[in-house]
């Protein structure tokens, strides 16, 4: 008999994977009066010029133009910019949806989000409770709850870091033995074959191949109705590339493709978890002695995933 319930992960990116655009340019760049081709050239056109990280960059100069405008950087105005973001279609009720589903099949179903944006602004949306940990760039705070510097940036090559910690459970960030300590595979709280990744772009490529290549499910989405760097085309060549599995719409509304996909990936997941737990119950063949020896060696310590 299953008991114990199967745990799944989704991994998402945010900015042009649950909502169109950057999160800056919601409002935060309205706020202060600059277009967002304005503000990413000089953000692009810094990086390169002093051989910069981007996010960092874009971190600093969020500051600086913040000061220039009087605009402000206190932590609960952050959060209020993310109040009004505009989401994806189906994303407001996505997150309650499928996880009626996955518990209709025996899976305890996680969200965690990886992102270069700003972790202030996403505190404030619609959708942050639904999210097991939240690891995104953001400031550290004076004793005045105001932005003085970049404490956390999380760009391209260092988002794949956060695959291991959900996949290892170690969701402390300052815990770094943790996460490179070698965990035999059937300890890990959420194997790789049970993570599903989801982006939108180049700054998604290491964690679409990373979660492809070790078992699970990589997606790539693009804005409907868009041309460019967000749109089908670009999207269709990470599929082409090998990168991802699947390229679909960022539409998560009751039987879009996504929908369909996560879906078939949870029944699959629960399947498997099913399947495991039958041929552990199923009788084996009599064994000698040393066998029997040798077997409660092998299995000493090891969790079952069946009924524990």
């Amino acid at each position: 008999m299953i008991k114990k319930k199967v745990t799944m992960a989704i991994a998402y990116d945010f900015d042009g994977t649950l909502a169109p655009g950057n999160m800056q340019e919601h409002q935060f760049l309205p706020e202060i009066g600059i277009k967002p081709a304005t503000f990413w050239k000089e953000v692009n056109d810094t990086a390169k010029k002093h051989q910069a990280d981007e996010v960092l960059v874009y971190m600093n100069l969020m500051l600086r133009k913040a000061a220039e405008h009087n605009a402000p950087v206190g932590k609960e105005h952050f959060k209020q910019r993310g109040n009004n973001i505009q989401l994806f279609k189906g994303v407001a009720d996505w997150f309650s949806r499928i996880n009626d589903y996955a518990k209709s099949k025996n899976v305890d179903l996680k969200h965690y989000l990886i992102s270069s944006g700003n972790e202030e602004i996403f505190t404030g949306t619609k959708i942050k409770k639904y999210f097991e940990a939240v690891y995104a760039s953001k400031y550290l705070f004076d004793a005045n709850g105001v932005a003085q510097w970049p404490a956390l940036a999380i760009n391209y090559t260092t988002k794949t870091q956060y695959l291991f910690r959900i996949n290892k459970g170690v969701k402390d960030i300052s815990d770094n033995a943790s996460v490179n300590r070698y965990v035999e595979p059937e300890h890990r709280p959420v194997p790789f074959k049970n993570m599903v990744f989801i982006g939108d772009g180049a700054t998604d490529i290491p964690c679409f191949r990373l979660v492809k290549e070790q078992g699970g499910l990589s997606v790539a989405v693009y804005t409907p109705h868009k041309k460019g760097k967000s749109g089908k085309t670009a999207a269709l060549k990470y599929r082409d590339e090998g990168r991802v599995h699947a390229v679909v719409p960022a539409n998560y509304a009751e039987g879009s493709e996504l929908d369909k996909i996560i879906k078939g990936r949870i029944d699959e997941v629960a399947a498997r978890h099913a399947l495991g737990c039958l041929l552990k119950d199923a009788p084996n063949k009599r064994k000698t002695a040393p066998e029997k020896v040798k077997s409660r060696l092998t299995d000493r310590g090891k969790p079952n995933p069946c009924n524990e």
